[in-house]
Order: C-alpha cells, then sequence, then structure tokens
C-alpha cells in the first residue's frame, strides 16, 4: 500500500475510535433511557450502527497491521505497483491517468485503480509506447501507455 493510503486508513481508524464509538455509546444510553428496549427503534438502530462500527475497527486494524507501505518515488522503470500511467484509448484517442494501488486504497473516480484490474493486470510490466489489450466487462479495449511515472 502506498504511503498515502495507510495514512487514510490510520486516518479514519483514528476517527472511529475518537469520534464515532463514543458518539454511538451515548446514543444507545439515551435510547436506553427511554424504556422497553424490545420495541425502541432508536436502540435497535444504535446497536446496529455500533456493530458496523466495531466491525470496520477491526477491519482497518487488520488491513494495517499487515500492510507494507511501498514509496513509489523509490521505483522506476516498467509498470509496477505504485506506478501513475497514462495511457490513451487507441479507439476513441481519450486520455486517462491512473495511479496503480493496493485493493484497500482504490478509488477509480480519483484515478487510483486496484493492482488486482483487469487493466491493472495488463500494464504491469509494460513499457513506454507499449499496446496493452484488457478484457473488460464492457467489452475489449486498447490502450497505448503513453508515460510511466513514479512519484
Amino acid at each position: 500500500m502506498t504511503r498515502a493510503g495507510f495514512t487514510a486508513l490510520e486516518t479514519e481508524l483514528k476517527t472511529l475510535k475518537s469520534e464515532e464509538r463514543p458518539a454511538i455509546i451515548r446514543a444507545i444510553a439515551e435510547a436506553r433511557e427511554h424504556g422497553d428496549l424490545s420495541e425502541n427503534a432508536e436502540y435497535h438502530s444504535a446497536r446496529e450502527k455500533q456493530s458496523f462500527i466495531e466491525g470496520r475497527i477491526k477491519e482497518i486494524e487488520g488491513i494495517l497491521g499487515l500492510s507494507e507501505v511501498i514509496d513509489p518515488a523509490k521505483l522506476s522503470g516498467s509498470v509496477k505497483f505504485g506506478a501513475t500511467v497514462t495511457v490513451v484509448d487507441e479507439d476513441t484517442d481519450a486520455e486517462k491517468t491512473w495511479q496503480i494501488v493496493g485493493e484497500h486504497e482504490a478509488n477509480i473516480e480519483k484515478g487510483l485503480l486496484n493492482i488486482k484490474s483487469p487493466i491493472a493486470r495488463a500494464l504491469i510490466g509494460k513499457d513506454e509506447g507499449d499496446s496493452v489489450e484488457v478484457r473488460t466487462p464492457g467489452g475489449d479495449k486498447s490502450y497505448e501507455i503513453l508515460s510511466i511515472d513514479y512519484k
């Protein structure tokens, strides 16, 4: 995982532990004061949210515990994890830029491409100027690699 992805998960974990968890504990306590818990929708909703928060905390702690942070700035050469790759769609001439990142930090809207995605797998090991064929759910695509950057 990249440093940015690791930091984002650390920030989410800190927020869950220091803000979300105490807020939901207060909400459960308030709902208990309303009496009969069997028909108390606020109580059941708060307990469900608490379960989600605790599950997410455990999930993030597990991810962070097993993560290896890689600094893409120290890498170079052909496409590999951490590379920022600019490609052109050979059919539409549309340029796209993606950074290949770990699955827990991937966000295609922000240009962060999951290393396990079909496009990333096709790009791995390729060099500038190479043409890549990718089988996607929307059909086959052809891309030409314009640039590879490590930042």
